[in-house]
């Protein structure tokens, strides 16, 4: 592998060809280019599950969108997710409790 580096000489860029910016050649089981293809695949899994849990937020009000408008019913979801839907609404509901007995406005 060839390693291109910043000025302080760290890996900013990595070829598996000599490029003009990627010179330097370095054994593609050392530890630096590992560690650096391990931090960037890192930072894309931990977004990659920040929007998971963000998306399944959007799934639930679209779900409660479409019950409360009757286009679908609770008993039309499989069980499994009739369970997940109650399992989420539950644990809202008591998260939201939590926050209200820990409000700092309390007299």
């Amino acid at each position: 592998m060839y390693v291109k580096r910043n000025e302080s000489g760290k890996i900013e860029q990595v070829s598996r060809e000599a490029t003009p910016d990627c010179k330097e050649f370095i054994e593609p089981n050392s530890a630096e280019l590992l560690a650096f293809i391990g931090s960037d695949e890192a930072v894309q899994q931990a977004a990659l599950r920040r929007s998971d849990l963000e998306f399944v937020r959007v799934l639930e009000d679209v779900i409660e969108l479409l019950m409360s408008r009757g286009a679908i019913s609770f008993t039309d979801l499989p069980s499994p997710a009739q369970e997940k839907l109650m399992a989420r609404q539950s644990l809202r509901h008591r998260a939201n409790r939590v926050e209200l007995l820990s409000d700092d406005s309390v007299i």
